[in-house]
This record gives C-alpha cells, structure tokens and sequence, in this order.
C-alpha cells in the first residue's frame, strides 16, 4: 500500500505541476497574435519606430519620423514630362528611403496648370505638387493648399538648397517663418534657334525676345506662309506663360504687349512647350522659346542648334517641390521630397533629361562630375544679367494675362496673320514708311478698349485693370468667359479694321 500511495502521490504532483505550466503558458498563446499586430517593425540601422531610418542622400541625411508601417502609395500632381516620371519612379523604389517607409508606389498626374487648385481640392489625397514654375505653386500657397516642411530628415535637405541664385528666391517663406516650396531644379528662359532654317531663309539670328517679333522673321510668311517662330498657348504651358511675363516686365506692359502680339503673328502657335520644341528641332521653325532643358536637349539631339539666352532679359527660377495640405501620408511624402532635394537630383543629369539640379552639391556625385556642361551653365547663372522680375506683380495678373492672350492671339490667330501679313506686304514694297510701320505695328498690339461685361462702360486692358479682372474672376469664375468674349470681340474688330484700312492702301 505504501508503494502504491507513494506512485499516487508522485503522479498527482506531476499532474499539478503539468496544470500549473499550462495556465502560465497558455495566455501567452492566446495573446501571440495581438502582440504580433503590435509589435515594432524594425528594418535594418533602426531598432525601434522612433529611431530615424536612413536615407540615401549626398550628406548623409537622417530621418526623425517613424516609417509607415502600411504599404504606401503617392499620388504627384506634377507638370514634369513622362521621362522625368519613369526616372524618378525607378530610382526611389530602388532607395533605402522607400524601403524604411515602405513607398511601394508613385502615382504621377499630369494636369493643365489651369485645373490644379480644383483638382487638388476635388480629388483630395494628392501628397506632392512637384514642377510647374513658381507662379504656379505661389497660387497654390495662396489658396492654402500647401502644407509646410517641417521636420529633421526634410529640414536637413532644403538647408543645402541655396536661399536664392541670381538674385531670385529658390524657396517660397511664409510670414509664419516656415518653408512652403523649395526649388528642387533651376531653370532660364530663352529661345532655341535651329541654324540650317536660318541659313536656308537668310534670316538674322535672334538675341533678344523683340527679336522674335521682327518684320525681318515675317519674310518666309509672306512669301510662304510659313511662320518662323514657334510659341505655346499660356493656359497650357507655364514656361512660356513666364516668358510671357518677362516679356511684359522687361518692356514695360504697353510695348510688351506690342511685341507679343508682334511674336504671335510671327509664330506657329502650339498646345504646348513640347511641341513648340519640337518645331525647332525637327526644323518646322527657324526659333522656338524654350526654357532652358529643352534647349539643352535639342543641343544634344541636333548639333545644327543653340539654346540662347537673351542678355538682360531673362530671370532664373527655381522649379518647386512641394507638400500638400491634402496628403494623407505627410511623413511619406516628406521623405520623398528630401530625397528629390539630395540623392535624387542626380535624375537631373540623364542625358534624355538635361536639367539643373538646385543642391550645388549634387555635382560632387559621380554623376554630377560627368556633367561638366551643365556646371558651367549653372556656375554661369549666377552671375547672369537678368531683369528684376517682381513675381508677386507677375502673380496678380497671371490669369487675366493668360485668358487674354488666348482670347486675342491665340483664338483669333488666322485673322491676326492675315492682318501682319498685308502690313509686312505693304511695308517690303515700299508701300509704307519706316514711321507708318511703326506706328501700325503699335495700333496692332498695344492693349485693347473693350467694354467691360460686369461694369458696363469701356475700359482699357492697363495692368491696374488685369489685377481687377483677376479679382473678380477669383470671386466668380463665372465672369471669366464674359471678359474672354469681351476681349475676343474687340480684338476681331480691330484686327478686321486695320486689315480694311491696309487693303486700302495697296
């Protein structure tokens, strides 16, 4: 009996010993699962979210913020062209940057500068405005949809980014002290000329934009009716809407306007900069104005052309990036653009981009070293002589500038050439003085009397009324086919006028 109490004894022990290791270990089994929700995913060179993970930029930059723990996607509202997009795409997914805050994707839009502030607002999980001009990103930053950069990661990238280059700012700072866009490329403004065209013309070459609107480039018009000069529609093209405005601010708003007007006449007047490139390159044109990448690309594609800047007349831009108030994954997106800032301006070098990174210091990279064309373009701008353009004067007349353009020189380009035409005719023959073309030439361009539809009562299209055409459109924008019918109907009944009075003449 003894014997078996013993065995009893012993087994019931084990059996309490077996409960007791059972209870302990079981909630550990039942949690496991919710723990493994919870638990902190480490990636290599960080320990926890908290620490900064790495990225892969010229000067080492560290980020501050955790990474995203949910696959991410980014959604670029950009004005950059499809080659630019497949570069970027492919770098970054490849960068430890992407990796730490696990971007698995980017989506690229590319918009009509007209339609981004309602895009943006309609659609409403955009993360990244990324190309498009200064202008463009201002009115984005006046209609609060740019978000700050704050941070160490994108702070420590926009500080090697200089403040301003030739006297222009590369960063739009807000009265709160905080950086809203930062240049992520640097970019000037001129013309791109094609030598074969111009030797097979006989033609002058260009130096300044009053160049462009020469009755000398009218010649093959009207032996040929070929135009010698090729420019985009402003409400497709934010380049040429700027070279636009420096036009305007650099000859002053009434003979600005006599020389666009003049250009226009002169030009085949495309959808886009593109495609006004290309007229150049492929030798539609003898001169397109281009800013200055597109010149250098049709420099690389055909040795018969130059990119020329006009001496005095022209600025240099910063290209922003920057954070929209829209985006639902700001961490993300500020690690994107720092990387856009640093290691990622090494895209600006391919050989089918041709661009001026804005961090000095990515001509230190080994990619960078291999582009000694575009160093020497860039240590040139800064000591280029430009004019003193006013970017916030440029803003308040952006739209009416654009919308008016396109209501007179664009809409009405058939009936515009065919009064240049008669004019050049009258004037190569002698038909004309020297004075009386220029006196013309002034009552073709300068800016029109129209009645204004909300006011009523004529009124002249003076730079004070272009800021007050832009305010009331901001208010109702509505009103803005009402002025473009407006304009559009005086300019058809000046151009018809002058053509009746120059008929009469010869």
């Amino acid at each position: 009996m003894g014997a078996i109490f013993k065995t009893r004894l012993a087994l019931g022990i084990i059996v309490l010993v077996a409960l007791i290791i059972a209870l302990l270990v079981a909630p550990t089994l039942f949690r496991g699962p919710q723990e493994t929700a919870t638990t902190p995913i480490t990636t290599p060179g960080t320990t926890t979210p908290t620490e900064a993970p790495p990225t892969e930029t010229p000067r080492g930059t560290v980020p501050t913020t955790p990474p995203q723990v949910s696959p991410v996607t980014l959604r670029v509202i950009t004005r950059h062209p499809g080659e630019i997009q497949v570069a970027t795409k492919e770098a970054f997914l490849r960068s430890e940057i992407a990796r730490m805050y696990n971007i698995v994707n980017i989506e690229f839009y590319s918009l009509d500068p007209v339609v981004w502030v309602s895009a943006i607002t309609r659609r409403g999980d955009f993360d990244v405005a990324w190309g498009g001009g200064p202008t463009l990103f201002d009115t984005l930053y006046l209609n609060r949809l740019l978000a700050p950069l704050e941070g160490r990661l994108v702070g420590e990238a926009i500080a090697q980014i200089p403040d301003t280059l030739a006297g222009t700012s590369m960063k739009r700072v807000g009265p709160d002290g905080k950086v809203y866009w930062v240049a992520a490329s640097v970019a000037s403004f001129g013309f791109t000329v094609n030598y074969d065209v111009i030797r097979k013309f006989n033609l002058p070459v260009p130096s300044k934009w009053s160049d462009l609107a020469s009755p000398e480039l009218g010649r093959p018009l009207v032996r040929e009716v070929r135009p010698m000069v090729s420019i985009a529609d402003p409400t497709r093209s934010t380049s040429h809407t700027r070279m636009y405005e420096i036009i305007l601010q650099a000859y002053g708003w009434e003979l600005g306007w006599v020389n666009l007007t003049l250009m226009a006449a002169n030009s085949l007047i495309e959808g886009g900069s593109t495609e006004a490139r290309d007229n150049v390159n492929e030798g539609r044109v003898a001169v397109a104005i281009t800013i200055d990448f597109f010149g250098y690309t049709v420099m690389k594609a055909n040795p018969a052309t130059e990119y020329i800047i006009p001496e005095g007349e022209t600025i240099v831009n910063g290209d922003p990036i920057a954070l929209l108030a829209t985006s639902k994954n700001v961490e993300a997106a500020k690690a994107f653009i720092a990387w856009v800032l640093t290691d990622g301006q090494k895209i600006w070098f391919r050989e089918d981009i041709n661009r001026l990174p804005a961090n000095p210091k990515s001509f230190e990279t080994p990619e960078g070293a291999q582009r000694k064309d575009l160093k020497a373009v860039f240590d040139k701008l800064a000591t280029i002589k430009g004019i003193n353009f006013d970017d916030d004067r440029a803003l308040k007349i952006e739209k009416a500038m654009q919308a008016y353009f396109k209501a007179t020189l664009v809409d009405l380009d058939s009936l515009l050439k065919e009064v240049w035409r008669k004019l050049l005719e009258l004037y190569f023959a002698g038909k004309i003085s020297e004075a009386q073309f220029r006196e013309y030439c002034r009552r073709l361009g300068e800016p029109l009397t129209y009645v204004d539809p909300v006011a009523r009562k004529i009124v002249k299209f003076t730079e004070d009324d272009a800021m007050r055409v832009v305010d009331a459109v901001s208010k109702d924008v509505r009103l803005e086919d009402s002025y473009v019918r407006a304009w559009r109907t005086a300019a058809e009944d000046r151009y018809r006028s002058l053509l009746e009075e120059l008929r009469r003449l010869g």
